[in-house]
């Protein structure tokens, strides 16, 4: 018996359908294959070109930065006019470049107009008056806007790809009269009776609130280091015995950034006081100091020296029109004298008799038809006398009641002393804040000195009794600073004392500001309680003048203090650089 072995194959069409199912699956591996490898190919080149267009779009915002950053510069340095006329130079000149770094190599920058190489800078409004944004809202400025705008591609990409970066920067102009209290330094608050400070408060350093009475912040107040309450840290009396109070606490802030002035240097107080000194010989008037001298901004200027009186146009006649003698000597006086007890000399005023001088100013020949609006608005004073070394030269102003129809600003390097009532066109408002019928006025000295209508040159070796009193009038001067020992005498001895005032109140509406250190009337302050004597303070009825965040009753020759405002920021599409 034989064993069989017997094979049993496959049909032909099940061979079949397995090849077929074989190649079916293998078409749908190999698509997904492609799919994925598609999709791999095209995310990569999705997720190269964002990170290029990334990489674009931060040179492109780097371009811009570096015109902004050159704007500010130029804009705090010296003012919007230097910003004008370099706008060529931001637009041709500033694009990154190999100079900056050889990252730069590759890279190309445009302006959207077709301009290689260039960045696109314009200046969309000019001069608008606006309140401001931020910590500093309330506060109204001249504010320009700027628009600066850059795309980038780097030439060496796989991908050609742009980005564009618009910026917005505003340039804000803030007339410094709109603080109740601004301080170029540190700031102190030392009251030994009730204060109310009905406006801004600007320290641009320290603020040192340390009231041994009752003390009222009505408005904002700010600082650029610190708000602190506690004596300065040379002044060695006792810890403040007073209360403070923040009507609006939301307003109180610090550290905020400078506002600071374009002097074409660093804003010291030393370095700013030059804003009140005549100029020295090879000086540009156009330069970023020059433009902020009083002495080539006013109208006029009297010049006082051993030889006599003389004066002339200011620089707005390039000093060109002389003033006669004879007119002069209707408003200048140099002939008076009398004993300053705080600096312990003789004082030999330059007396300007304000009345007269808007009498003069309103029917005079030799300047009116000069001016813009024919009335004189401005007066600076130059004191070259030869004076003993026991004497003071200063600057002293007298029967103001009445200024001249446009306002008033009086500018001296050397102390300034008012005497008597001061601008107010209606006597029933004599001691009263209603500032409804003044003008706009300033004094500007190395310090201030009131005094008062009782004031009597004759009795000034003694302490005098003071009778009530009226200044309505923006103050711009200089301190004897807190030294080891020696206190100030603070923001509420701004204006200086030397008479006994009592329960007799001293009314003043106005902006207080505190710029340099004084260089000629450089005793120490010396309250009631100090060894020397020589006044007694008034009851203070003081305010912020409103009619001052008014920008057509602003004092002549207001200084404005700078601020740069970051307004907007955008991407662009390529080809585009105007504000839609």
């Amino acid at each position: 018996m034989s064993l069989k072995t017997t094979f049993t194959g496959q049909k032909s069409d099940q061979t079949g359908s397995a090849l077929l199912l074989t190649m079916i699956m293998s078409g749908v591996a190999l698509a997904i294959l492609a799919a994925a490898m598609a999709w791999s190919g095209s995310s990569s080149r999705l997720t190269y070109r964002s990170i290029q267009y990334t990489r674009s779009e931060a040179a492109a915002e780097g371009a811009t930065e570096k015109v902004v950053a050159q704007i500010t510069r130029d804009f705090l340095y010296g003012g919007e006019s230097l910003v004008i006329n370099n706008l060529n130079f931001y637009r041709q000149s500033t694009v990154p470049s190999t100079a900056d770094s050889a990252y730069w190599s590759t890279w190309e920058f445009n302006d959207a107009s077709g301009n290689t190489g260039q960045t696109f800078v314009q200046r969309e409004i000019s001069g608008n008056y606006v309140e401001l944004d931020s910590i500093y809202a309330g506060l109204k400025g001249f504010v320009s806007t700027y628009t600066v705008v850059s795309h980038a591609r780097d030439t060496a990409s796989v991908q050609d790809v742009t980005a564009g970066v618009r910026q917005q920067v505003q340039l804000a102009s803030i007339p410094i009269f709109q603080f109740a209290m601004y301080s170029s330094g540190d700031m102190e608050i030392s009251c030994g009776q009730r204060f109310d400070a009905t406006g801004r408060v600007h320290s641009n350093r320290n603020l040192y609130v340390e009231p041994d009475s009752f003390l009222t912040f009505e408005s904002g107040v700010t600082a650029v280091v610190s708000n602190l309450f506690q004596r300065h840290p040379l002044d060695t009396r006792g810890p403040p015995a007073g209360g403070v109070v923040y009507v609006h606490p939301e307003l109180k802030v610090s550290p905020v950034a400078a506002l600071t002035l374009p002097i074409g240097t660093t804003n010291t107080p030393e370095a700013i006081r030059e804003i009140i000194e005549p100029p020295p010989p090879g000086e540009s008037a156009s330069s970023p100091l020059g433009r902020l001298r009083y002495y080539n901004e006013c109208d006029m200027v009297v010049v006082v020296s051993d030889a006599g009186v003389s004066a002339k146009s200011g620089n707005f006649d390039n000093f060109l029109t002389p003033i006669p003698t004879n007119e002069l000597k209707v408003f200048v006086t140099t002939t008076n004298s009398f004993w300053d007890a705080r600096e312990g000399k003789t004082v030999l005023p330059i007396d300007l008799n304000i009345g007269n001088l808007a009498a003069w100013s309103a029917t005079n020949s030799s300047l009116r038809n000069l001016l813009i609006g024919s009335n004189l608005t401005s007066v600076y004073i130059v004191d070259n006398r030869t004076l003993p070394g026991t004497s003071l030269g200063a600057v002293r102003v007298f029967n103001g009641l009445i200024l001249p129809t446009n306002g008033l600003t009086v500018a001296t390097a050397r102390p300034l002393y008012v005497l008597g009532d001061y601008n107010q066109t209606d006597p029933a408002h004599l001691g009263t804040t209603d500032t409804t019928t003044t003008r706009p006025a300033s004094l500007v000295g190395d310090a201030i000195t009131i005094l008062s209508d009782a004031w009597q040159d004759g009795n000034s070796a003694s302490l005098q009794g003071a009778a009530a009193t009226t200044v309505n009038a923006a103050f711009l001067t200089g301190v004897v600073e807190t030294t080891f020992g020696q206190y100030s005498g603070g923001m509420e001895n701004f204006p200086r004392f030397l008479e006994s005032w009592g329960p007799i109140i001293f009314t003043y509406n106005g902006s207080m500001v505190k710029m340099f250190p004084s260089l000629q009337a450089t005793n120490v302050w010396n309250g009631i309680n100090y060894s020397k004597h020589y006044y007694d303070p008034p009851k203070r009825n003081w305010a912020f003048d409103l009619n001052l965040n008014d920008p057509t009753k602003l004092p002549p020759k207001t200084p404005s203090l700078l601020k740069v405002v970051r307004s907007q920021w955008a991407n662009v599409v390529p080809g585009q650089n105007a504000v839609p």
